[in-house]
């Protein structure tokens, strides 16, 4: 069973910036196509970014586009979601997804959470005004 590991989350003042790491358990996924979703209280899971395995093509949510990036270590073994200009309402569960699926689709594709196989536990990223 892959488990996917997140860290980097914490506490920021708005302003600031944070980096989220996603590493897999057992196995590296330099072939599958990596998202970060995020939740926050009383809301449904809502995606942040994605990052295609075919071309490295990345999308964005619209709330997130210019101040935060995805990316991937050329090994395929850790995927980052690099935050800046952090705002309150950024604070949320973080979680790190992974699909496995060779389709290689367009942003509605990878913003949908049942397109994914495998989800981190998550990490807490909170935000202060």
């Amino acid at each position: 069973q892959v488990q996917l590991v997140e860290s980097g989350g914490g506490l920021v003042q708005a302003g600031g910036s944070l980096r989220l790491s996603c590493a897999p358990s057992g196995r590296t996924f330099s072939n599958w196509s990596m998202g970060w979703f995020r939740q926050a209280p009383g809301k449904e899971r809502e995606f942040v970014a994605a990052h295609r395995w075919s071309g490295g093509t990345t999308y964005y949510a619209d709330s997130v586009k210019g101040r935060f990036t995805i990316s991937r270590d050329n090994a395929g073994n850790t995927v980052y979601l690099q935050m800046n200009g952090l705002k309150s309402e950024d604070t949320a569960v973080y979680y790190c997804a992974a699909s496995t699926s060779t389709f290689s689709g367009v942003r509605d594709y990878y913003s949908k959470t049942y397109n994914y196989n495998y989800w981190g536990q998550g990490t807490q990223v909170t935000v202060s005004s």
